[in-house]
């Protein structure tokens, strides 16, 4: 296959194909005594599998699994590629967590104000350090009271509620700026809802991951059979 015929095949430009094999993507494809570069259907099956992979995973992760792939064992293929399953599992678990610490919020909102942590006690109760809570007062995103002369902070149940939200976004993968937008969402008028609503566009995205790993399967899977010389199936 000439490099328009894998272009065309893969849906990639012509540069971008030989972008991509520089960078290891595929392997490097046979050159002809004209010097002319010569494909085969598995490099169109590779770069199908990058395509979704770097959906599924970022464009450097995926460079770096397909690297991998072609020369691991079957086990090692499996488990690597069973991994990236099981981190989208993770995250969607996490956004999931963050849901039901909203819904809690709501169910709590008709509750007293009566109860009260300290920095330490709160720190343990969401396993987190102290000087994580004080990161995210400086941040906004937590906000003690203060109280007795020595300043000592304290957290009420509105803090409490926060505290457990910003636990849940962090480990879901979110960043410092993502979580304030979740945060601010939470003071507004529609804040619950608007905040849902960002939680349930981060569960769409991993969706849309998750079926583009999905989507990589077969293309993968002749990769690795390749390296051992497995005949290859029907692209």
């Amino acid at each position: 296959m000439r490099t328009t015929d894998v272009a065309r095949e893969s849906g990639y430009s012509a540069q971008q194909v030989r972008d991509l094999e520089r960078l290891g993507v595929i392997p490097a494809a046979r050159r002809s005594g004209n010097g002319y570069r010569s494909y085969t259907p598995l490099h169109v099956r590779a770069l199908r599998a990058y395509r979704a992979l770097a959906t599924a995973t970022g464009s450097v992760e995926a460079r770096r699994l397909l690297a991998e792939l072609r020369t691991a064992t079957v086990t090692e293929a499996a488990s690597a590629v069973d991994e990236v399953h099981a981190r989208l599992a993770r995250e969607r678990a996490e956004v999931l967590r963050a849901q039901r610490a909203l819904e809690g919020i709501r169910a709590e909102e008709a509750g007293g104000d009566d109860d009260f942590m300290t920095i330490t006690q709160l720190a343990q109760a969401l396993g987190v350090r102290s000087s994580t809570l004080r990161f995210w007062e400086e941040e906004g995103l937590v906000r003690p009271e203060r109280v007795t002369t020595l300043r000592a902070r304290r957290y009420g149940l509105a803090a409490i509620r926060a505290a457990r939200v910003v636990v849940a976004l962090r480990a879901g993968g979110y960043g410092i700026p993502a979580v304030r937008e979740v945060m601010g969402a939470l003071d507004g008028a529609d804040g619950l809802e608007d905040a849902r609503r960002i939680l349930r566009e981060r569960l769409d995205r991993i969706a849309a991951r998750s079926v583009a790993l999905l989507r990589a399967g077969t293309d993968l899977a002749a990769v690795v059979d390749a390296t051992r010389g497995t005949p290859e199936p029907p692209a």
